[in-house]
């Protein structure tokens, strides 16, 4: 195999040099390539859970005002005052 020097911002590399910088690189990027897979699918989770809250919240408050008497209906249900 024929030996090439390149130079790159003033460093000579041989083809050797430049085969491990590469290979280092392709792995930085599979690696990084995961980690944004990874995160998209806690994201896409974290949405989904948010949204199943929010429904939550939503029953929870019509659930509560059903057991909560209003003031208007309790001003209705009492007898008016006598002169």
């Amino acid at each position: 195999m024929t030996s090439i020097a390149y130079q790159f911002t003033g460093t000579v590399m041989t083809d050797n040099q430049l085969d491990s910088r590469l290979e280092t690189l392709e792995i930085r990027a599979s690696h990084q390539e995961a980690a944004i897979d990874e995160l998209t699918r806690t994201l896409l989770s974290q949405e989904k859970r948010i949204a199943e809250l929010a429904e939550t919240i939503k029953r929870l408050e019509v659930q509560l005002r059903a057991m909560t008497p209003s003031p208007i209906d309790a001003q209705l249900d009492e007898p008016p005052p006598h002169y």
